[in-house]
């Protein structure tokens, strides 16, 4: 659980004013001192991240954000990064004290409510002011979710209490999300059946290892009592010769999509490891529908290539190198095609700008993540595609993998 990747982490956004014990309650539901405290305002200057196992709900990550009412010289920069959030939390833990509720708490309650995420209210430094019913009846029109508590000093029985029903409130209100968990392929292989990966090596591979979708796949096809065979590119045809029956399904890179398509027989179901993960993270309708924009491209249009993970580009990079060169001998348009590559947590606020959004395969977000970016083009009405289906529709091949998810383009 201490090596959970935080894209399979439950987010828990903590928010609220300057100053109203945000990271007081992080230090206590996580029993350390993970963020700095004081009496001063704005001590928290940056999204504050803490990683842990949380049990019984299993690994999360807290997210100690800023005050909303900021108004220090670095207010705006703070902001923006609280703002960030909202996207990424799948829980928003709003913090308060007794009857003080304005603009600030009704805009971050607004905010929950608009993206259908779980509220939890907090109710702080109730030994210096006690809840009135009043405020208590306000506070339970907005959310069944209300908690009352003391971050500062106190006795550790009654700390110990705070915890364990801020624990009872958030696994009541992330039940229901939880029973519709999506699945990469247990659901595409029948009882017992047979997986194959394909999974080229080569100077791009991290050495001694696979990467993260890879082992998701795998991890996912045998909680379901499957069988996963894995072969690299250059061995996969001499592999399909040698089997006794043939794999129910084959997932491949989708940079090997080509080749593993054409020595693939026509009555095997084969995807990629991205379109796999455009339906576990994403709306996979409108990316199948967005990769058919490429076609539509003009002179003069702008694309964005949207990276959610940093790392180091190497001489042929997928997102920086690969896809920028295909999309422009594609379509012919040389420099007359505008290609912005923005990596990291980085998304423009100018995407109407854009006429297509081209994004990676989202390993590294949530789902929640993954899809508030997709809604913000889709908004804006420009088409948004990933990394996976761009490949495909490149190689002439787009119908054929995404047909076993049942989804047409």
């Amino acid at each position: 659980m201490e090596n959970t990747p935080k894209s399979l982490r439950l987010q828990i956004g903590i928010f609220g004013r300057t100053n109203v014990g945000k990271s007081s309650f992080l230090n206590l539901v996580t029993s350390q001192d993970v963020s700095i405290v004081s009496s001063m305002p704005g001590t928290t200057t940056d999204v504050v991240e803490k990683a842990m196992e949380f049990r019984p709900l299993g690994p999360v990550v807290f997210l100690d954000t800023a005050g909303v009412d900021d108004e220090s010289a670095l207010a705006g920069d703070r902001a923006r990064r609280t703002t960030a959030v909202f996207g990424r939390a799948d829980v928003f833990v709003v913090l308060t004290e007794e009857d003080r509720w304005g603009e600030y708490e009704a805009m971050l309650c607004d905010e929950a409510l608009a993206r259908q995420v779980p509220l939890i209210i907090v109710v702080n430094k109730t030994d210096l002011k006690a809840l009135t019913l009043g405020f208590r009846g306000r506070l339970a029109n907005i959310t069944p979710h209300v908690l009352e508590c003391s971050c500062a000093g106190g006795d550790w029985s009654i700390r110990e209490t705070i915890i364990n029903t801020f624990k009872d409130i958030l696994t009541r209100c992330t039940g229901e999300e939880a029973a519709m968990q999506r699945h990469l392929v247990r659901d595409l292989l029948p009882p017992g059946g047979l997986l194959l990966l394909v999974v080229p090596i080569d100077s791009g591979a991290p050495k001694g290892r696979l990467i993260l979708p890879q082992v998701q796949t795998m991890r996912d096809a045998l909680d379901s009592g499957g069988a996963v065979m894995v072969v690299r590119n250059s061995e996969y045809a001499t592999s399909l010769e040698v089997l006794s029956k043939r794999p129910d399904l084959v997932v491949c890179d989708s940079q090997a999509i080509k080749q593993v398509a054409a020595e693939t027989p026509l009555d095997v179901r084969l995807t990629t490891f991205s379109i796999l993960f455009a339906r576990f993270k994403g709306d996979m309708d409108e990316l199948a529908r967005g990769a058919a924009a490429i076609g539509r491209l003009k002179a003069g249009d702008k694309v964005l290539i949207a990276e959610a993970c940093t790392h180091h580009a190497g001489d042929d990079d997928i997102g920086r190198v690969k896809i920028p060169r295909l999309l422009l001998e594609y379509t012919g348009l040389g420099d007359r095609l505008t290609i912005d590559i923005f990596g990291g947590r980085d998304y423009p606020a100018n995407m109407q700008e854009y006429a297509l959004v081209i994004h990676c395969g989202s390993c590294m977000l949530t789902r929640r993540e993954m899809m508030s970016r997709i809604r913000a083009a889709v908004n804006k009405g420009v088409p948004v595609t990933n990394y996976g289906m761009a490949l495909s529709y490149f190689q002439g091949v787009l119908d054929r993998v995404i047909e076993p998810l049942n989804i047409t383009s």
